[in-house]
């Protein structure tokens, strides 16, 4: 039986936002209890431990992120336009939101419907790091609020101090953080549309190309070879082969076996003698010779 491995979708490249001019979808990373700040890895879409809360300032709400939005140029060009600053470049992230609700949740990793209802200009250092505040759909205490204003003070302002706390050591020097301007529903829905437009032109063709990529590696891995007539001759002529080589190997072993007596044989050449009879007629003549000279 051939069995199926279901993937979860990418929370932030799989999931669509699903921006209307009331509800945008969120993904939620960490909750108020937390007191270690979770992440999503970007590569796996899985929540790493970015790093613990090291004093005791915890996210006075949900935390998270909205899918398939990215802190680019026209993000950085809104922040200079209602600032007044200059050469502000985006996050190179997606837009960060936080979201209101009266209920209390075990842990992060899950998607919820909110809508905005404002955000805080948010400055770190030299990049537009936006917050979107929104409330929970549905939520009893909080769903039905439609802008800023209506949000209690005291949550806004807790909000506030945790942004420009949470990375602020207390012997550090100069705040790094800064919020210029908190805006409301309608700048906030301005600055989620800039951040998917933003995705669009620089992250989505990326993203597109490099599962275009892995999906073409993974079937390569997978495809059965095609067979064709040329192939299935191949291994009957390998094996003729196979079978003609020890023939070969036989003829070729005899014929130098043959050749290697002679090789190594001296060639031996004989002196041609005189013949017999000139022979005799030698010592016929010797002793006579030798009585002449007696």
């Amino acid at each position: 039986m051939k069995r199926t491995v279901q993937q979860s979708a990418h929370p932030w490249h799989g999931v669509d936002a699903e921006h209307t001019d009331e509800w945008v979808t969120a993904y939620i990373e960490i909750v108020p209890s937390d007191g270690v700040k979770y992440e999503l890895d970007k590569e796996t879409g899985l929540l790493r431990v970015d790093r613990p809360q090291t004093f005791s300032s915890m996210c006075p709400s949900l935390y998270g992120f909205i899918p398939q939005t990215y802190c680019g140029k026209t993000v950085a060009k809104r922040t200079m336009e209602r600032t007044g600053f200059e050469n502000i470049q985006g996050d190179a992230d997606s837009i960060d939101i936080c979201v209101i609700s009266e209920k209390g949740f075990p842990h992060g990793n899950f998607l919820v419907r909110a809508r905005p209802i404002g955000g805080f200009r948010m400055i770190d250092g030299d990049e537009a790091d936006d917050k979107i505040i929104a409330v929970l759909q549905g939520d009893l205490a909080y769903g039905k609020i439609q802008d800023l204003a209506e949000l209690p003070v005291s949550i806004l302002e807790r909000l506030r101090h945790y942004f420009l706390s949470y990375k602020q050591l207390p012997n550090d020097g100069p705040r790094r953080v800064i919020i210029p301007e908190t805006y409301d529903r309608a700048e906030a829905h301005e600055v989620i549309k800039r951040t998917l437009h933003d995705y669009k032109v620089e992250i989505a063709g990326t993203v597109k190309a490099t599962r275009a990529a892995a999906g073409r590696k993974a079937a390569a891995k997978t495809q059965t070879p095609k067979v064709t007539a040329k192939s299935k001759a191949a291994p009957k002529a390998k094996a003729a082969e196979v079978e003609k080589a020890p023939k070969k190997a036989t003829r070729k072993a005899k014929e130098a076996a043959a050749a290697e007596p002679a090789a190594n044989t001296k060639k031996v050449v004989r002196k041609k003698t005189a013949p017999r009879l000139a022979v005799a007629a030698k010592v016929a003549k010797a002793p006579a010779k030798r009585s002449a000279r007696a």
